[in-house]
């Protein structure tokens, strides 16, 4: 049987969620609770990669197991997991051969922004105390939505075959103090949602015109975005799949 586990994260944690040799990283701590809860050696495979210090609401991850999960299975796995990551939710599914990553039809991201020095949104979102124009931000999220391929906003050493993504929604909104630059696509390239937030902000602080934004986009070129902002301001929301496709499992 392939079963789906829904995670969340804290990232500041973690060395990002991929595996990387002795690191301590989401999914090798994910695996290492599942060894230790199933008694054999578990390999599991992540819908979507988050950078070193990206938090995460929910990320799916797949793993095989030839006997049902205790209906406490949930339960015992959060009881091993670390304080700075829990289990939302355990899943099957309705097609055989599932894959939490080939599978997935969206990703959604929010990052967030505070302007105000508060202690408590530390790590949790970006401290951003200057001037910016809204309706610049406005205008260049919409402008996001009329291109395919983002190879400008995607870093070089990746392994990406494409920089084509189909963009579902791209807007900002202010939640409270906050300032929230909300994103879906299909997918996303290697520090993609941070260079579009961070570029969109250089445009806003009038380092860039709209014009010249589109000029950054169509240049294809990555030296022109800013990557600058930090990880800890970024959150994957969601990870979604077709209707009906993850069956929820009834556990504590």
């Amino acid at each position: 049987m392939r079963y789906f586990v829904e995670v969340g994260y804290d990232g500041s944690a973690f060395h990002g969620s991929q595996v990387q040799g002795e690191l301590v990283t989401v999914q090798g701590t994910l695996n290492k609770a599942l060894a230790t809860l199933l008694r054999r050696p578990v390999e599991t495979f992540g819908a979507s990669r988050t950078d070193e210090g990206v938090h995460a609401l929910s990320n799916m991850y797949h793993f095989d197991e030839a006997h049902p999960l205790h209906p406490q299975f949930r339960y015992k796995l959060n009881a091993i997991l670390p304080q700075t990551m829990s289990v939302q939710g355990i899943y099957t599914s309705t097609k055989e051969e599932a894959n939490a990553r080939f599978d997935a039809v969206s990703r959604r991201y929010r990052y967030r922004i505070y302007k105000k020095k508060n202690p408590f949104l530390y790590e949790r979102a970006l401290f951003y105390p200057f001037t910016i124009d809204k309706h610049i931000l406005d205008e260049t999220a919409g402008i996001v939505k009329e291109y395919q391929d983002f190879e400008t906003f995607s870093k070089r050493n990746t392994q990406s075959f494409t920089f084509r993504c189909t963009i579902f929604e791209s807007y900002w909104e202010e939640v409270g103090e906050e300032l929230h630059y909300v994103v879906e696509a299909n997918r996303f390239l290697r520090g993609m949602v941070r260079a579009l937030v961070g570029t969109q902000l250089q445009v806003a602080r009038g380092k860039h015109t709209e014009a010249g934004f589109r000029e950054i986009i169509e240049a294809k070129n990555c030296t022109l975005a800013d990557f600058s902002v930090a990880g800890h301001g970024l959150y994957l929301e969601a990870v979604n799949y077709p209707e009906g496709y993850l069956v929820p499992l009834d556990m504590k």
